[in-house]
């Protein structure tokens, strides 16, 4: 998995592109970036498929702060991003969430 962060110099925001390779991917029909950003919406930023089974989007932040997220890959299965910046516990103590810092 991928995380690129893009800082843009004409407005106070930062493009951030995540990426799910194909060997996670692969198989999912569909795969959703969820998290603080979208208020844990499970079906607001959708990712797009890519021709060979990776998923990608971008979506503009807030620098000078850290977002909490997961990937949901089709209805069920959730995934951290071993590129994340760091990890926390989620509220339900049964797993963390990945961390972004910006």
């Amino acid at each position: 998995m991928s995380i690129r962060k893009q800082f843009l110099k004409s407005r106070p925001v930062c493009k951030v592109t995540f990426k799910i390779p194909e060997t996670v991917g692969n198989g999912a029909k569909t795969a959703h970036l969820v998290g603080e950003f979208n208020e844990w919406s499970t079906s607001a930023t959708p990712m797009k498929r890519l021709k060979n089974g990776a998923f990608s989007t971008t979506v503009e932040l807030t620098p000078n702060r850290s977002y909490q997220f997961r990937y949901l890959l089709g209805p069920s299965k959730w995934e951290n991003d071993p590129e994340a910046d760091a990890y926390l516990p989620t509220p339900f103590g049964d797993s963390r969430n990945s961390v972004i810092r910006l």
